[in-house]
């Protein structure tokens, strides 16, 4: 995923194919992260397009000591956080004054049962403490290295083990008491 250098310096020198080139190479990966913080693809496309926005704002400011994909990761991360804040804020607004959201589609009878497995797995995702869902996320869902996420986020790696391990743990918790069916097959 890591775009090469050389587009980057590219980009950063003003050649506007090359920055085209950039925003197409990282676009999914910004997308899938700013999914991951938001959690409905509407948001995370705002947060995406806010993303690459400071990116192009900033590229000049990248000094090339680093992984590129941390620094725009750190740009994500900070979009995605000025969202939830806005996002807050907006949910405050309509419950104090009685505005109320659309209602989600409701799935067909088949397929209920599909629904709610995957608004189990979704409810036990969201239950988690950001750090945690950013975690889980990356190495499990992303299949980013361990060593990757502790660059990417700032930790160490051992602290990076230690937040998988507790987002497993809540997330197996989670699932078993909203589905009791399924403790057969964990046990």
């Amino acid at each position: 995923m890591e775009p090469t250098q050389d587009r980057v310096r590219r980009a950063q020198e003003g050649d506007d194919v090359a920055f085209d080139r950039l925003v197409r190479d990282v676009y999914p990966h910004v997308y899938r992260w700013a999914l991951m913080q938001t959690g409905a693809p509407d948001d995370a496309e705002d947060v995406a397009q806010t993303a690459l926005m400071r990116m192009h704002l900033h590229l000049a400011d990248f000094r090339r000591d680093s992984r590129f994909t941390t620094w725009l990761y750190r740009i994500v991360r900070t979009a995605a956080s000025d969202w939830r804040r806005s996002h807050r804020r907006r949910r405050a607004r309509e419950q104090r004054y009685g505005s109320e959201l659309p209602q989600a589609h409701t799935p067909s009878p088949s397929g209920v049962r599909t629904h709610r497995a995957l608004a189990a797995v979704e409810d036990a995702l969201r239950g988690l403490p950001v750090r945690q869902h950013e975690v889980f996320d990356l190495v499990e869902l992303q299949g980013i290295a361990h060593a990757d996420v502790a660059e990417l986020l700032a930790l160490a790696p051992a602290t990076v083990r230690v937040h998988l391990l507790r987002a497993r743990r809540s997330i197996r918790t989670r699932l078993l008491e909203r589905r009791a069916d399924l403790k057969e097959d964990w046990t």
